[in-house]
């Protein structure tokens, strides 16, 4: 007896679901877990983790914070990379903060890219004992940005200006022989027709503290700084450890990676490895 035609259809849909269930939904993964157990991948499959002691301490893959019990960062290890990943180098919320370099206002959701690298650079440079100044930046970490009304919208004679990002004292006095006020909080001073113009200041133009030190890489969860990051917290560590400098730059060329390939990238260093070694482990 031959099945009508909508009949046929419906049972040729069936065997093909039950039969792509079995091979994707079971086979292939269970194929997959059967490879991820195999000398060489296992470690990888699990998460290229870390132990000491025989205990998980981390990931080869994923930065973490090296931080005391106050939640501020321990003197005696290298500091990582910031993280933009939910509240900091979180996998399940990998992602970059997705801000430009036109972010430079404070709003009351949320610092500017602007501030956010101000005050890193500040507390990076509080930490090491060295220049944290940055081109843009005032000296209380926040963006160095005026709100500029102009008499004639785009030009003419200044009537007033705000320092956008400050609610106490002005980081300048006056711009142009106009007195600079303090913000008002949640005000937008764009919307009212005001120029937004950084001020520059008279930080050096190759600022001490590295990029990385005040950025956060595209995936939040970079577990590398850069050379000349590391090169900075030598002093400290030294210091705190006791150790000779020479023998902490002999940990960092030990845990410095090269390039991909040769040729992609840059030279990293294992923050967490480095520690490690610092640690004895």
């Amino acid at each position: 007896m031959r099945l009508p035609s909508w009949l046929a259809q419906h049972l040729a849909a069936l065997r093909a679901l039950l039969a792509l269930t079995v091979l994707l939904g079971l086979a292939y993964p269970l194929a997959m877990v059967a490879v991820g157990r195999l000398p060489g991948l296992s470690g990888r499959a699990d998460g290229s983790l870390v132990t000491a002691g025989g205990a998980p301490v981390g990931s080869r893959l994923i930065g973490q914070a090296f931080t005391g019990a106050d939640g501020r960062p321990d003197p005696r290890y290298f500091q990582s990379r910031p993280s933009a990943a939910g509240d900091g180098y979180d996998p399940t919320a990998t992602a970059a903060s997705n801000l430009g370099p036109e972010d430079v206002v404070d709003t009351a959701a949320r610092p500017s890219l602007l501030t956010q690298v101000c005050s890193r650079s500040r507390a990076v440079g509080e930490l090491e004992g060295v220049d944290g100044r940055r081109p843009y930046c005032t000296a209380g970490g926040v963006g160095a940005v005026l709100a500029v009304f102009r008499r004639d919208g785009l030009t003419g004679p200044v009537t007033r200006v705000v320092s956008v990002n400050e609610t106490g004292t002005p980081f300048l006095a006056a711009y142009e022989g106009v007195t600079v006020e303090p913000a008002s909080p949640g005000q937008d001073y764009r919307a009212l027709g005001a120029l937004i113009t950084p001020v520059r200041g008279d930080a050096p133009a190759r600022p001490v503290v590295p990029a990385d030190a005040v950025t956060a890489s595209g995936s939040g969860l970079d577990p590398h700084i850069s050379p000349a990051y590391a090169e900075l917290q030598v002093p400290r560590i030294a210091r705190e450890r006791g150790l000779g400098p020479d023998r902490v730059r002999a940990l960092i060329r030990r845990h410095t990676d090269d390039r991909a390939l040769g040729f992609l990238g840059e030279p990293g260093v294992d923050v967490l490895e480095l520690n490690l070694a610092l640690d004895g482990k």
